[in-house]
């Protein structure tokens, strides 16, 4: 059995008052996502959430609130016969500037809500977490 090829990525949920998730779309793709790319060559995790959330979104996020929500595997969105291994952090709201970079759209989701036009790891994992009213979700918002 050949063995899938893995995408390395790391991203943030950022959750509005209403407790909607932030989601964006990238150019070229159908399906949305959380902020976040693939760390450059010697960054950790978390540093590669808050860049790629940077540059995507212009949101300014402060590492010592990023609280681990989990690592998963899905299959990759936008990679076709690839899995992705995302780690996925928590982060209380914070200001949006738009969708910039490689970013063609953003839209707050709705967490009770899974459209077909989620990125796996988003509705098979990310979402049902939040879902599970995990403790540290209260402390986030």
């Amino acid at each position: 059995m050949k063995a899938v090829p893995t995408v390395t990525v790391s991203a943030v949920v950022l959750r509005d008052d209403g407790g909607r998730v932030l989601t964006v779309r990238k150019h070229g793709s159908e399906r949305f996502q959380l902020p976040g790319g693939k760390p450059e060559p010697g960054e950790d995790a978390a540093t590669a959430a808050i860049r790629e959330t940077a540059e995507e979104v212009g949101a300014v996020l402060v590492p010592e609130l990023l609280t681990l929500l989990g690592e998963w595997r899905a299959p990759a969105a936008n990679e076709a016969g690839h899995e992705v291994h995302g780690t996925v952090y928590l982060h209380p709201a914070t200001a949006i500037a738009g969708a910039s970079a490689e970013i063609a759209e953003i839209r707050w989701q709705s967490i009770d809500f899974t459209p077909d036009d989620l990125a796996p790891l988003l509705a098979e994992q990310v979402f049902p977490a939040l879902r599970n009213g995990d403790r540290r979700l209260d402390q986030q918002r």
